[in-house]
């Protein structure tokens, strides 16, 4: 999966709409900090990662890789 500029639209997503990084963090049981590598590209996000990230935000799976 191509994942080098998934972290940035999501947090792209999440400013626009005022989503907190704090409850995506909660929901994918993994710490703000991690979270924040993730969005940021410095850290490779897994298929699993990114399928709980649409589920939680209810968008399609397609959403972020256009």
């Amino acid at each position: 999966m191509e994942t080098k500029n998934i972290g940035s639209k999501i947090r792209e997503y999440l400013d626009d709409n005022f989503i907190k990084r704090k409850y995506l963090a909660s929901k994918l049981d993994i710490s703000e900090s991690t979270l924040s590598l993730l969005l940021s590209n410095k850290r490779e996000m897994s298929l699993d990662t990114y399928v709980v990230i649409i589920e939680c935000l209810n968008l399609p799976f397609e959403y972020f890789l256009k």
